[in-house]
């Protein structure tokens, strides 16, 4: 899950108290400044010098840092109470940004930008609450918060839409005022290329792709004004058709939510994000963007004029960042250039990067949201677009103030937890996982913050997503204690879960119940791992160290039994925690079965439970072949000579082994000895064999999609699966069979795989 969110928000539920006048243009500025400040110290986990400073000023923007205060901590932590008030704060700030935006239409001494209405900058606040205000709502124990809080994400988008309608706005007139002062000789009569000068004047805007200059005239070649049907806009933004009022309005729910435009018959939906502008050219011929060819199709009437394959535009940036496709102005920002070329106000830069944060992450969210909640997506009313949501963060990492930071965190739990979570994605290209480009920006981030632990701890997880858990596990150790407890308590668990996969029984049962001492959330998971790391401890000396292995048992029951005291206490969307449900039917499984065999409770327990958490949480991806092995090693002694209960084991229970010894084949490359040990000793069987009271049912639809996993690492064993179009097929096979599979255990973590798996096939044309 995603844990990070705006920092300013708005609403119109209540003033705060202390700032009754319109700011003018002198104040609102120093007052960003100020509020932005004191927000970094949040970035360096100070959070008492954060809420010192923040206490000094009345603005919405220092209400609403008090909010990201509460906010981290929340959203780090997962404590109700905290919750709550981060919930009544950002609220309180919320009714002071809204106040101010109205205030601001009617204020002739606020600052005036040149792109954006008065009060735009109180737009993206209440983009920013409203974003921060749905995350926390989504985490906290009622349904109907829930509920409400999709319907905020909704707000969101029309806010922002407002935005970057001022930005379509801003561009377009921009380019007709530059073609109209251009002459055509120079243009049209030219054999010589647009200059880099030209390119380096690219718009500060969301998304902008090129400098207005050089789409305009340097391009169509045309004299006069440029058409609205030369200008492609993104498919995921609504076109203008249809809207009545902007974010001058006073009533911001007077926006008319639409469609977006697909009145285009000879367009191509583009793979990924473009920017407002795009570069016309012939159907089928190529431009080139920053040393990267796209193909871009479009109708004859922009052709005309164009430059012949020789004179090719130059719009290539001096040393650009790497592995950016387009010119933007993330890659154009820095800071040996005259940034003032693209609009240097704090203001419109805070604007900017603003929407370029709340809209990359909103639509993220929305791509990343598992089959099971898909119900809830209707009331969002639009759908998510994660490589666009992705581009646009990155732009915002460009920025060196809280939304770039943010931004920086959302990119990293997204690539190290979503993507390191998932298996159905390319090794390279577009949709892999970047990681020369993230070890940049962890290196940058670090840079600006050197006292925040929320980078060390991405550190430790990047070390452990390219499969050095040793050295992950040993840098976290030598890491100082964080001053933010919930950041503690989230780098013990990270570090825990890594020495799990390491197969480090003592050290995994101590972290977790470090992490008991640091939080209040999943009590009974963590017994319940600490009482599975015993159990294999109590195998391993069953036989060779018969009075250990009674120490051992002796703990693993000890903890099993605390179990149940600490689960149902939390909720999610007014549910039990899903983990909490799994560990009390395991548990109840295993007392049934002892008081069946008449035997002690610690021989009733079946396949590793050790190793089915790793798989639930996917550590067999972060492991290297060493650790695979000894995960093989922990699931054959089921069926060894050491258990004598295997023979009465149930269908579903030889399920698990199997199913776990095919993730582990996978990883390792053995596809086809996983798929073989999945069709014969699951799918194979009636899926109706699997349900019951008591039963583990998950392994059925799980193998599934273990079987498009491996399906997909045999497309992709070349990095070219779009040449494998009928394994493809294969694999989409399966994918359609888990999706609409009835409920089962823990099956959002596995619905937000196949989510993810769902958009890497429609990536190389596979309709599902």
């Amino acid at each position: 899950m995603l844990k990070v969110g705006g920092w300013l928000g708005g609403a119109k539920n209540k003033i705060t108290q202390g700032q009754t006048r319109s700011l003018n243009a002198l104040d609102e500025l120093t007052q960003i400044e100020d509020a932005m400040s004191a927000v970094t110290y949040i970035m360096n986990d100070d959070v008492d010098a954060a809420e010192a400073h923040l206490s000094k000023g009345s603005s919405p923007f220092h209400q609403l840092g008090k909010g990201v205060v509460t906010f981290m901590r929340a959203t780090l932590g997962f404590e109700q109470e905290i919750m709550r008030e981060a919930s009544e704060q950002l609220s309180n700030a919320e009714a002071s940004a809204y106040e101010n935006q109205r205030r601001a239409h009617r204020n002739s001494s606020a600052y005036q930008s040149p792109i954006y209405p008065a009060g735009t900058e109180y737009a993206v606040c209440l983009a920013e609450a409203q974003l921060m205000s749905a995350i926390v709502g989504v985490m906290n124990e009622s349904l109907t918060e829930a509920i409400k809080s999709f319907y905020k994400l909704r707000k969101a988008y029309l806010t922002l839409e407002s935005v970057l309608d001022a930005e379509k706005k801003f561009l377009k007139e921009r380019s007709t005022s530059s073609l109209g002062s251009t002459s055509s000789t120079s243009l049209a009569g030219s054999s010589r290329p647009a200059s880099k000068a030209s390119s380096k004047t690219g718009s500060p805007f969301v998304g902008a792709s090129l400098a207005p200059e050089t789409t305009a005239a340097g391009v169509s070649g045309m004299e006069g004004p440029v058409q609205d049907k030369e200008i492609i806009e993104p498919v995921a933004i609504p076109a203008e058709k249809g809207k009545g009022k902007t974010g001058q309005d006073d009533d911001d729910d007077d926006f008319d939510f639409v469609d977006a435009d697909e009145e285009h018959a000879d367009l191509e939906t583009p793979m990924e994000y473009m920017g407002h502008l795009n570069v016309p050219a012939e159907k089928g011929q190529t431009v080139e963007l920053n040393n990267t060819e796209k193909e871009v199709n479009l109708g004859a009437s922009s052709a005309k004029n164009l430059p012949s394959a020789d004179e090719k535009l130059d719009t290539s940036v001096p040393d650009a960042v790497e592995d950016f496709e387009q010119l933007t102005l993330s890659e154009t920002v820095k800071a040996n250039e005259d940034v003032s070329l693209f609009g240097d106000h704090p203001v419109d830069l805070f604007i900017i990067s603003g929407s370029n944060f709340c809209f990359g992450i909103l639509l993220l969210m929305i791509s990343m949201v598992p089959p099971v909640f898909s119900t809830l997506l209707k009331i969002v009313g639009f759908k998510g677009d994660r490589e666009r949501g992705i581009q646009m963060l990155w732009q915002a990492t460009k920025f060196h103030n809280i939304h770039g930071a943010m931004a920086g965190l959302v990119l990293f739990m997204y690539y190290q937890g979503i993507i390191g979570f998932c298996d159905v994605i390319p090794r390279t290209g577009e949709g892999s996982y970047p990681r020369e480009r993230c070890k940049a920006l962890l290196a940058e981030m670090r840079k600006r913050y050197p006292q925040s632990h929320l980078w060390l701890l991405e550190e430790a997880r990047m070390l452990a997503s390219e499969k050095e858990l040793e050295e992950s596990v040993a840098f976290a150790a030598n890491t100082k204690s964080s001053k933010l407890q919930q950041l503690e308590a989230l780098g013990w668990f990270e570090r825990a879960l890594h020495t799990m996969y390491l197969h480090d029984y003592e050290a995994t049962s101590a972290a977790f119940l470090t992490c008991i001492t640091l939080n209040n959330w999943s009590h009974g998971l963590y017994y319940y791992i600490c009482g599975a790391c015993h159990v294999e401890l109590y195998r391993r000396d069953k036989n060779a160290r018969p009075h250990a292995a009674k120490v051992h048992a002796a703990k693993a029951v000890e903890h099993f039994q605390r179990v149940a005291a600490n689960t149902g206490k939390k909720r999610f969307m007014a549910r039990q925690l899903p983990f909490d449900v799994f560990v009390n039917r395991k548990i109840a499984k295993w007392e049934d079965r002892a008081k069946e065999w008449k035997c002690d409770f610690i021989d009733a327990i079946g396949v590793s439970p050790l190793e089915e958490t790793i798989y639930f949480w996917n550590g067999y991806k972060r492991m290297r072949d060493d650790h695979l092995d000894a995960s093989l090693a922990n699931l054959a002694w089921s069926e060894s000579e050491q258990n004598p209960h295997w023979a009465r084991e149930s269908l579903d229970e030889k399920a698990i082994l199997a199913l776990l010894r095919a993730a582990c084949l996978r990883s390792k490359g053995e596809t086809d000895a996983a798929k073989e040990i999945l069709t014969r000793d699951i799918i194979a069987h009636d899926r109706t064999l699997f349900r019951g009271a008591g039963k583990d049912s998950w392994t059925a639809p799980c193998a599934r999609y273990e079987m498009a996993a491996s399906i997909w690492r045999e497309a992709d064993a070349d990095g070219r699966p779009e040449t494998r179009r009928e394994i493809l097929e294969e694999c989409k096979k399966y994918l359609i069979e888990v999706s609409g599979w009835e409920s089962y255990d823990l099956d959002a973590r596995i619905g937000m795989k196949v989510t993810t798996a769902k958009n890497t096939l429609r990536r190389y044309g596979i309709e599902l």
